[in-house]
Parts: C-alpha cells; structure tokens; sequence
C-alpha cells in the first residue's frame, strides 16, 4: 500500500492517497498526455488531443486496414468527382450532435471556413489551404482578411458539400478521414472558449465533464450516435498522466485499464507479463530530429548532414528501444502508400568521420554545445542523451533540454523557440506518404497554419509536392511525391531517425483492446467486465 500511494500522490488524476483511483460502473481508463491547444478539431493537430477527437468525433470517411483505401463507415455516403477538383461529398441522413442538434452539411461548411480564417489561428488551417477561396482568408497579424468564406465551398442542400480547389488533387477523398474536416454545431460560436474545454461532436463518445489540464475528462457512450458501431461500454475515462512510467504502474495495479505507448523498462518483458493482454502492430508513424533552420547554426544544410549522420540509428534501436523501433530510411514509415526502402541515402547512415570533417567544412563552432530539445515524461530521456554522447563522437559538447511538459513542448516549437535540435515526430492522418510531407515540410503548413515547425521553405519543394497533387490517380500521386521528398533528403530540414511499435497492455477487467490502421485503440470497440452494453 506504501508502494500505490507514492504512485498516488505522483498521479495527477488523484485527489488523495487513501484509496486508488475509481473508474465509474461500466466504463474503463486509459492512458493520456496532456493536449496542447482546446479541444476543437481544426485546432487539435497533436497526439493527445487527437485521442479525443478520435472518440467525439466521427469522420467523414474511413479506411480499410488491408488496403489502406477509403471505406464509407464514417458519415458520409460518397465522395465523387469527374476532374478531381471538383468535389460532391454526400452526408448520410439521420446523424445529430451529442446536443441534438442535426449535423448538416453547414456544419461542415462553417467549421472549415472557420479553421481556414487565419484571425482565429486554428492549427489545420494548413488542411484547407487547397480550396477556392483560401488565400483570401490568409492576412498578416496586423491586418484583416479580405473574405471570411471559401469560394470553393458550399452547402447547396443539408447532404451535399461542394468542394471546388485550386488544382488536381487526387487523394482528397483520403484526407477527409483527417480530424480537422470534422464538423462543429452552431453551440461552438456561441462559446468557443467553453467548447474547448467541453466539446460537442458526433461521435460514439460524448464529454461528461470539462477538460481540467492535469486531470483529464470523463467521455459516456453517446446512445443516438448515427454510426453502424456504437460503443460497447458505458463511456471511457481520459485520465491524464505526466509520466508514462507511472502509468504503466498503474497498469500494473488494477488503477488503470488501458495503456498505449510503453515506458523503455517495460519493452523487454511486457509480453510476458500481460500475456493475451498485450497487443503490438507497427506504427505508421516516424521520429526525426529536426532543425530550427531560423537559427543560423543550423541553417547549413552541411551541418544538418553532419548532425545526421553522427547518429548510429541501430544502436540506439537496439540498445535503447530492444528492437521495437525501426531505424528510419525515408521522411516516411513502411506502412504507407508511397513508401521506398534507402530514401534517405547516405544521410540517414551512420558516418561520423565524415560528419565530422562536414562540420569542420561548415565552420561549426563546437565551442558551443548542441541543445537538444524534447519533451519531458514520455521515455525520451535515453534516446535523447544516446544522440547527445554520438555527438561527442564528433567533436561536440551537448546540452538536454528536456524538462518541458508536452503541450509548452509544441508551444515552444510553433513560437521558434528551439535553439537547437528538437524531437519532432509525426503520426498518419491519412494512408499517403503525402500526409508526412506536406504538412510538415510546405510552406502552405508553417505554424500556426501548419506543423511545419523547422520553417522549412522551398519552391522546390512546393511544386514537386503540388505535381503530385495534380497526378490523376492515387497510385500516380504516390509515385510522383517521391520527386519531392528527394528534395527534402538534399534539403534534409529533419533528420529521420525511427519508425514506432505501438504497443498496448490492458487490464483483465477490459476486453476487444485493438489498433486501427491509424495506430489508435478503437475505444468504441472496448467491453468492460465481459459486457458489451
């Protein structure tokens, strides 16, 4: 008892030391960081908030696990075109918001403009920046938008959204799955600052209470939900954590329910421990080191192959991760469409002799140590200072700047604050390796905008990545993206480092625990007790 109440008092969620942590009848915990922004979802682009929007939230399409194409489960009927710029998305009938309001196709039409205004510094606008109409929702701080409504988008009857972009783009279908086309009801502009902290969506989810930061939230099954699967409990309980390591103790001792997303001392024998209750895929997603290129130290694309190629990427893998991660070779994970083994070349190889005499070359002053920046809580403690001791290989002294909770972590990012290398890591929205470098690398996707937090720009860039777009079938998109990541490995704004294993354990009180092929747990999928309500 000694133990659990340490882990109590640790544990943001708990009010006391006296009794563990209680999850109502009916319902089950899992595992969360704190989000960055308020719970919208043109606003949520990271990880943690994303959880969220995943239970409140349906999307317009979804995607079959095998061949990674759209499947029509979500809430609309059809997405169609002749020319693939000009799009008729059909709602299915019969969906209403958890406050009963129905969800039209105004509800999406609004929500977009209001993400893509650029006075309400919503963090997808990025996503929208391919309609008709967008660039004249764009102005400078100082100044005021010279229109407030896409001319690409419309609402002609409450089922049909017309889309109209600015040029091909033959994946629009597989964005849709992508949170931030999620629609909001008329109650969000009344209250926007209420909303984010209690939001209404159409989801198999619907939020009980409001999202206190260190604490979390409370989500119940939402009993009119329009979709064909509905959950299987009675609701989920978000409970907030500062460090995974205490959440997989809780784990542990019967406090939580669910834990995605391993603390390093676990890899090695979770398996063993949990046994059936224990379930890993690998993870479409990818973790690089990127620059700050507003920084002149790192503006020398010299110095940033050097930073990159003084990392033995194995090792770390082998000696850190025990395996479960997969060194990097591409700006994209093997599990999306667009894919190729050896992208990165030689950058992505470990050199250091060579890495050094680059820096040598660049003039580096390797008087001043590196900072290297992440995210504190999280396990990326080891990784971090492995990478710090490959740099003293190389003649450099570093410094860890790791003591920032996740959300002022991504804050700093956005505001340039980085003053050196920082983690940055993406996870798929959609099954393209579109999704991995537009909205990182594009300058259409500069924060606030975007998550294009290196500042990275480059002409090049941009028209290899709109000559995709313009390709006339998926597949052909796909092959035509690979021009524009070759510029990014010459380039190299981030240097890719590994692919995940998303690895989850569960309570035996908890069952149906499984991935979706975005690497989530599909929460309405969870049956408490044996229970499907």
């Amino acid at each position: 008892m000694a133990v659990l109440c340490v882990v109590a008092l640790v544990l943001a969620t708990l009010t006391g030391c006296s009794t563990a942590p209680t999850t109502p009848a009916g319902m089950f915990s899992v595992y969360l960081g704190e989000p960055q922004r308020p719970l919208v979802p043109g606003n949520t682009t990271e990880t943690e908030g994303g959880k969220i929007a995943n239970a409140v939230w349906t999307p317009l399409v979804t995607f079959d696990s095998a061949t990674r194409s759209v499947t029509y489960d979500g809430a609309a009927e059809s997405v169609t075109s002749s020319d693939n710029i000009n799009w008729t998305i059909k709602l299915k009938p019969g969906w209403t918001f958890h406050d009963g309001t129905p969800v039209t196709a105004q509800s999406y039409v609004r929500a977009w403009n209001y993400t893509a205004l650029s006075s309400n510094a919503q963090g997808a606008s990025y996503f929208f920046s391919n309609v008709k109409g967008y660039d004249a929702l764009q102005a400078e701080e100082d100044r005021e938008p010279t229109a407030t409504t896409m001319s690409g988008l419309s609402a002609p009857d409450p089922t049909t959204i017309k889309v109209s972009l600015s040029e091909p783009f033959a994946i629009y279908p597989l964005t849709l799955g992508y949170s931030a086309f999620d629609p909001l009801p008329e109650a969000y502009y009344t209250d926007p600052v209420a909303y984010g902290k209690k939001p209404v969506g159409n989801g198999p989810f619907r939020a009980d209470t409001e999202w206190v930061p260190g604490r979390g939230m409370t989500l119940s099954r939402f009993d009119n939900y329009g979709g064909k699967d509905k959950a299987k409990s009675r609701g989920v309980v978000m409970r907030m954590y500062t460090e995974v390591s205490t959440a997989y103790t809780d784990v542990l001792a019967g406090n939580l329910d669910i834990l995605k997303g391993l603390p390093p001392d676990a890899y090695a024998n979770a398996q063993d421990v949990f046994g059936e209750r224990y379930i890993e895929q690998s993870s479409p997603d990818i973790t690089s080191l990127g620059f700050p290129l507003y920084d002149p130290r790192y503006a020398d694309v010299r110095v940033r192959r050097a930073l990159s190629m003084a990392i033995d990427r194995p090792a770390i893998v082998n000696a850190i991760f025990l395996g479960t991660r997969v060194p990097a070779d591409s700006f994209a994970p093997p599990t999306v469409v667009g894919y190729r083994a050896g992208a990165c070349g030689r950058w992505c190889e470990y050199h250091p002799d060579e890495a050094k005499a680059l820096l040598a070359e660049a003039g580096f002053d390797t008087s001043v140590p590196v900072e290297i920046w992440f995210n504190a809580g999280a396990g990326h403690d080891g990784w971090m200072t492995a990478v710090g001791n490959m740099f003293r290989k190389i003649g450099l002294t570093y410094k860890l700047r790791g003591n920032l909770q996740f959300n002022e972590f991504l804050s700093k990012r956005d505001a340039k604050e980085m003053t050196g290398p920082f983690r940055l890591a993406w996870v798929m929205d959609y099954p393209s390796i579109e999704n991995f470098l537009a909205p990182q690398f594009a300058t259409a996707a500069l924060a606030p905008a975007g998550s294009n937090t290196t500042f990275y720009s480059s002409a090049k860039f941009d028209d290899a990545l709109n000559a995709g777009d313009r390709a006339p079938t998926i597949d052909a998109a796909s092959a035509a993206y690979e021009k524009a990541e070759n510029v990014l490995v010459d380039d190299l704004p981030a240097a890719p480092l590994f692919h995940g294993l998303d690895q989850a354990v569960w309570d035996k009180r908890v069952s149906g625990v499984r991935y979706n092929i975005l690497g989530e747990i599909e929460l309405a999928d969870v049956v408490v007790d044996g229970k499907a309500v």
